[in-house]
């Protein structure tokens, strides 16, 4: 076979394997649009016969979704802050400045990758009950604040600032504060749109842990709203598929208005240090 035909080949497979994907996706946004029982209907129709708006209109009108949207919204934008103030940091710390143990603490943290989230829940929960963040967005932040895959995308992009630059600066007189403003955050700023998009799609899917923290209907995310949706409305697949949609459109616009500084910063980071 010529190279020709095999890339056709390879792109004609790849291509198959993209419209794969996206199927589910553009037949979720189909049913979004059918009128209730239509695609319970046998076969069922690909494209909705008398497009409407109803569901979503239902949705924000008695399902409660908008505040719960609002809800979403607020704490994943809390999370990615908190979380490039603490990671950033850190990572840079462990990067750029000499400390006793330096080493010991960074390869410990490393370690604490092997342990799965979920072990500690159950402590992470009692410590917060004790401090009465229980039915707080407070509780629901905490886990967001720093974590040990964060500092260390930071870490590996840090390498890369010339050593010489934070010298030169400290030489004419630059603060520490002053240089980490003025030097390195500018030159972190691929890894700095990685780990934001990270963070705020963690958050905004998370459904455990607010399930565990957040017990007032009024304070559930988006992910517990479509969990109580499909208890309330299983069989009202048309309403649940508009509430899908809710949920995946904004992270799918936000991650695909910041692809090319995400792949920047994720292929960076792989390769630097």
């Amino acid at each position: 076979m010529s190279r020709r035909g095999s890339v056709v080949l390879i792109n004609g497979a790849l291509v198959l394997l993209a419209l794969g994907s996206l199927c589910p996706l553009l037949w979720m946004l189909s049913v979004s649009l059918m009128p209730a029982g239509q695609a319970s209907q046998f076969p069922p129709p690909l494209l909705p016969r008398g497009p409407t708006l109803d569901n979503y209109r239902q949705l924000f009108a008695q399902a409660g979704m908008g505040r719960r949207f609002g809800n979403s919204v607020l704490l994943a934008c809390l999370a990615t802050l908190l979380s490039l103030g603490f990671n950033v940091t850190a990572g840079y710390a462990f990067a750029k400045l000499r400390f006793r143990g330096r080493d010991r603490l960074f390869r410990s943290l490393l370690g604490a990758l092997l342990i799965p989230g979920q072990v500690a829940m159950i402590p992470l929960f009692l410590l917060l009950k004790e401090l009465g963040l229980v039915n707080t967005y407070a509780g629901v932040l905490v886990p967001a604040l720093a974590s040990v895959f964060g500092i260390f995308l930071v870490r590996q992009y840090a390498l890369s600032i010339p050593d010489e630059l934070l010298e030169a600066a400290r030489i004419d007189g630059a603060s520490e504060f002053r240089t980490f403003a003025s030097i390195v955050l500018p030159a972190l700023g691929p890894i700095l749109v990685t780990l934001a998009i990270f963070s705020f799609l963690g958050s905004w899917n998370d459904f455990l842990w607010p399930l565990i923290m957040l017990s007032r209907d009024e304070l559930h995310t988006l992910p517990l709203a479509l969990a109580a949706l499909s208890r309330e409305h299983v069989q009202d697949r048309e309403l649940m598929m508009a509430g899908s949609v809710i949920t995946l459109v904004p992270v799918l616009a936000l991650f695909l208005g910041l692809q090319r500084y995400y792949m920047q910063g994720l292929l960076a980071g792989s390769i630097k240090g």
